[in-house]
């Protein structure tokens, strides 16, 4: 309990009403804020310019916003120029593409990015800097890397006429060695992006779990007397009882907690805040987001944040409103641009591929299969636009659009808006993922529309 000294004395105050005094959790925008969304960017060149790509129709929307929203997943540098190396650790590829992007990405609209992802340590510190150092000269707002994890987990501001905008950015999915970490004693700090580690589980039923407590006490390093009656560990894997197969997460409350606090504190600061995860969890293959997510979204949102957006399994899942405010469990991909890759010498030796004979594109289906990245579902996607009103959120737009999933490898990956059979198809999809949520999607003229209303949950 905390104590707030005034002219009549002591006043005894909860942790709530201290925040309330400093500075308030609620949204605080003038009326007609809008936030575009949009999942990740992976850009090898810049998109602005073909006039042929069709995506000029969906710039417009991406321009309109007031904040306007994505995940980087490339390093932006000259490669001629470079002194880095591609990392022995990559996040399923060595992604990077010339400066020219950081003009292209301000073109389209962009003005606050997350970069904090399995690709962003690719070129280890040297690339995470240059592409901060390209971010910074086009003015684009971006967080979640740093010199240290002070500066990744940190807050970063956009200036907007309808309010001041905060972002934090995290990733639940990374490289071990992207983990940035701060000073402790003589150590110094390391470089690094913001994460959220997570302790993952693999869920049996328990005549399962009885089999592989047979074998791990058959093994010559096993020590008895230590055995728990509903997990166990073999072969560094934990295996746990539970209703359903599948995978469990529990997110490292040290982590869990220095997040709260930047939310929090980001807060403070700022009108509006965005809270950002990339994370691939449970797997490419699953529509529904793991099992820890919707707790850990309510519980920022609670600490403070105005939107949740999660990226990173290279397709759509569900959308739930929370206390009037948007979570997004997974937009997709944005632009999926496999043109032109630059791929470390590791790259190749993984498909078993020679550089000298083989190009890049000749293993690129093979290692988008083997990753679990297929089909024409990783190439649709929406852009949302949310639109608040006296502070909350009164109408969600959802404009699909596809990637060219069609097209020549030259033409694919970039978005322009779906036509309408494919743009119902989409949003059908997306109501069927939303609906365990209570969200309830209207189709109205190819556009997805959610309307908030003073009796919707908050």
């Amino acid at each position: 309990m905390a104590t707030l000294n005034t002219q009549k004395g002591s006043v005894s105050m909860t942790e709530v009403e201290k925040f309330d005094a400093i500075g308030s959790i609620a949204t605080n925008v003038a009326d007609g804020f809008t936030m575009v969304a949009v999942g990740d960017l992976m850009m090898r060149r810049p998109v602005t310019k073909n006039r042929r790509n069709g995506i000029g129709d969906v710039v417009e929307i991406l321009r309109s916003a007031d904040a306007t929203f994505g995940n980087l997943e490339t390093n932006i540098f000259d490669t001629r120029s470079f002194k880095g190396s591609p990392q022995a650790e990559h996040g399923g590829g060595y992604h990077v593409g010339p400066p020219e992007l950081g003009l292209d990405l301000k073109a389209m609209g962009f003005n606050v990015l997350a970069v904090a992802n399995n690709h962003t340590f690719d070129w280890g510190a040297e690339g995470m800097r240059e592409t901060g150092h390209v971010l910074d000269q086009n003015g684009i707002i971006h967080a979640g890397a740093g010199d240290s994890l002070a500066q990744a987990g940190a807050a970063r501001y956009l200036e907007t006429a309808r309010g001041r905008v905060a972002l934090v950015s995290f990733a639940a999915t990374f490289t071990p060695m992207s983990r940035a970490c701060d000073p402790a004693g003589e150590s110094p700090g390391r470089p690094g992006i913001a994460t959220l580690r997570l302790a993952n589980s693999v869920v049996v039923r328990p005549e399962m779990l009885e089999s592989l407590k047979h074998i791990h006490n058959s093994l010559p390093d096993s020590i008895p007397g230590r055995e728990d009656e509903n997990r166990v560990i073999l072969a560094g894997v934990t295996f746990q009882t539970g209703e359903k197969v599948g995978y469990s997460f529990e997110p490292d409350p040290r982590d869990l907690g220095g997040i709260c606090r930047n939310v929090r504190q980001g807060k403070q600061f700022a009108d509006f805040l965005i809270v950002t995860n990339h994370g691939h969890e449970p797997g490419e293959w699953s529509r529904e987001p793991p099992d820890y997510e919707q707790s850990l979204a309510h519980k920022l949102i609670d600490a403070g944040a105005d939107a949740y957006v999660g990226h990173g399994p290279h397709q759509l899942r569900g959308i739930e409103i929370y206390r009037g405010r948007p979570i997004f469990y997974s937009l997709g991909n944005f632009i999926f641009d496999n043109l032109q890759m630059i791929e470390g010498a590791d790259f190749f030796d993984e498909y078993d591929k020679d550089p000298r004979v083989d190009t890049v594109a000749d293993i690129l289906v093979q290692a988008m299969n083997e990753q679990g990245i297929q089909g024409t579902e990783c190439y649709e996607s929406i852009v949302t636009v949310s639109r608040f009103e006296q502070n909350q959120l009164a109408e969600l737009r959802l404009v699909p659009v596809e990637l060219g999933y069609s097209e020549r490898l030259a033409n694919r990956g970039v978005p322009r808006l779906a036509p309408r059979p494919e743009a119902e198809v989409i949003l059908e999809r997306l109501q069927r993922l939303s609906k365990p949520f209570g969200t309830h999607i209207t189709i109205e003229n190819g556009i997805g529309i959610i309307r908030v209303t003073s009796s919707s949950p908050r």
